[in-house]
């Protein structure tokens, strides 16, 4: 029998299932290590162990990680990146990097140069670019950079100027320098798309250590025969030579498997999830078993990108969170948390820090540790801290609500035992034992998925041949990411008019999912 193995890493604790025929053979926790690769290293003996099942057996193995995102907001890592806009003189009022954080421009170099190219709205040729322009500002990087980010004037009508100024970089620089273009990332706004670009080429050198890490891991643990698989932010996979061109597609991967594994879980396709951890909460909506994608420009280290991204809310709220009783007798429950020490200074596990679990325990919702421990809360704290806790996630789920009615909401992570009641606004409440592990589970249970987003204007493009036309494109990225061809289907098509452009211009997004190959 075939078995698949995927793993989610997360703040406090990374998750490890095993799974044959969408049936949940063996699972575990252990806490995330600080160097992340030898908590992955405890997981996946540990699921082995228990499992009892032999590392020839597995067949797949799937990654979901935060390193992209930490690499960001901690500023680490990251590579030197060129970045070369085509857009000269349109575009020469706002330069890249501006209003980025100072600390991160250092940390990626700043090195920029905008030079001639570009398209109009229409897909008219807005600038040539000039070859020996182009030469002559990579030749002077030599040694100064890693990765190279190019960003043309609407190149999501046309990328071919991009195209051809990646041909050159790697003319100059040599085939393996990494290259980011724009229209392959981000969606229509130049700066945002150009910022999500950035970051991308930036993590060319995160991601190379996280996909040789992962399979270090795994052929240490006797795991040589698998197909690899990172996982993107919409709820698919991707396989390890596509990951390494766009890393930033990992960035929200870890709520995105949380709610995949909820949805399988709770057998429902339409729902709110509520993945509590031991830091933070995070909440998302199941539509048609994938992810809200959010629909506003999405903030990733202080930088404004446009690349796609679940519609997540995250509240500092978790099992870990620390609870406080202030001067003037209220009760505060976080933001900030004991993480993975919760059963180190805990109350419940003889710790002498009060947290959010330790009030589950306390009044009796949970037996977690020693619940005498707990006995030294008063009953009035523990009380008013869980009314808190309600308090902040009802607050949370309001604020995810596109209606005054109640919803179904699926209650998973290893945090959730801190919810003492049913919670304000929700009709149906869906709960399962394996809910701690739903993000690796939701992991394991990804298919490899391609979108494409295009414009186009229906006046010279008939709308049945763009949706064609981007339906190939997303299905081709599909294969490129590991998908059988035979297997890809649709499962979205979104048409979006433009209201103030001519010639009926309208985006045109298309997604796709298959089977690994």
């Amino acid at each position: 029998m075939a078995y698949r193995l995927g793993i989610d890493v997360g703040g406090t604790n990374t998750d490890a299932v095993i799974m044959a025929d969408n049936t949940v053979v063996a699972s575990t926790k252990t806490h995330t290590t600080p160097d992340v690769a030898s908590g992955i290293h405890t997981a996946i003996a540990k699921v082995l162990a228990e499992s009892g099942i032999k590392p020839a057996a597995i067949t797949a193995a799937m990654l979901g990680t935060t390193q992209a995102t930490n690499a960001i907001v901690e500023r680490k890592q990251l590579a030197a990146v060129g970045v070369v806009r085509l857009g000269y003189p349109a575009t020469a009022a706002i330069t890249p990097y501006t209003e980025w954080p100072a600390d991160l421009v250092a940390a990626l170099s700043g090195t920029y140069k905008l030079v001639h190219g570009g398209y109009e709205y229409d897909g008219q040729l807005l600038t040539a670019v000039d070859d020996d322009e182009l030469r002559a500002t990579f030749t002077a990087w030599r040694g100064k950079v890693q990765a190279i980010a190019i960003v043309g004037v609407f190149s999501a009508l046309n990328r071919d100027q991009e195209e051809h100024a990646a041909a050159i970089a790697r003319e100059v620089f040599g085939a393996d320098m990494p290259v980011s273009l724009s229209a392959t990332i981000g969606s229509l706004g130049l700066i945002t798309r150009e910022n999500a670009t950035i970051l991308n080429a930036g993590l060319n050198q995160v991601i190379r250590r996280v996909t040789s890490g992962f399979a270090k891991a795994l052929a240490d643990e006797g795991i040589t025969a698998a197909s690899v698989y990172l996982c993107q932010n919409d709820g698919t996979l991707m396989a390890l030579d596509f990951a390494a061109r766009y890393p930033i597609l990992t960035i929200g991967s870890g709520p995105t498997n949380s709610i995949r594994g909820a949805a399988y879980l709770a057998k429902r396709s339409d729902a709110l999830v509520l993945d509590i951890g031991g830091t933070t909460s995070d909440l998302g909506v199941l539509v048609h078993d994938f992810p809200r994608e959010s629909s506003q420009a999405v903030t990733v280290g202080g930088v404004q990108t446009n690349f796609r991204m679940p519609d997540i809310l995250s509240i500092g709220l978790g099992g870990g969170s620390i609870v406080r009783t202030q001067p003037d007798g209220s009760v505060t429950v976080g933001p900030d948390s004991v993480g993975y020490q919760i059963t180190e200074r805990a109350l419940c596990f003889g710790g002498d820090t009060m947290t959010a679990t330790d009030i589950a325990v306390r009044l009796g919702h949970v037996k977690l540790g020693d619940p005498a421990l707990t006995q030294v809360i008063p009953q009035a704290t523990a009380e008013a801290a869980a009314a808190e806790i309600q308090r902040l996630l009802a607050d949370a789920i309001d604020k995810m609500k596109t209606s005054a009615e109640p919803v179904d909401l699926i209650l998973v992570g290893g945090g959730a035992v801190i919810v003492t009641a049913k919670l304000a606004g929700t009709a149906t409440t869906y709960q399962s034992p394996l809910g701690g592990v739903a993000n690796a589970i939701g992991a394991t249970i990804a298919q490899v998925g391609g979108q494409a987003e295009k414009l186009y204007q229906y006046v010279s493009v008939p709308r049945a041949e763009a949706i064609a036309d981007a339906t190939q494109a997303a299905k081709q990225q599909a294969i490129a990411a590991g998908a059988v061809p035979a297997t890809v289907d649709v499962v979205d098509i979104d048409e979006l008019p433009l209201q103030y452009a001519p010639g009926e211009a309208t985006r045109v997004k298309v997604k796709v999912v298959g089977q690994m190959a």
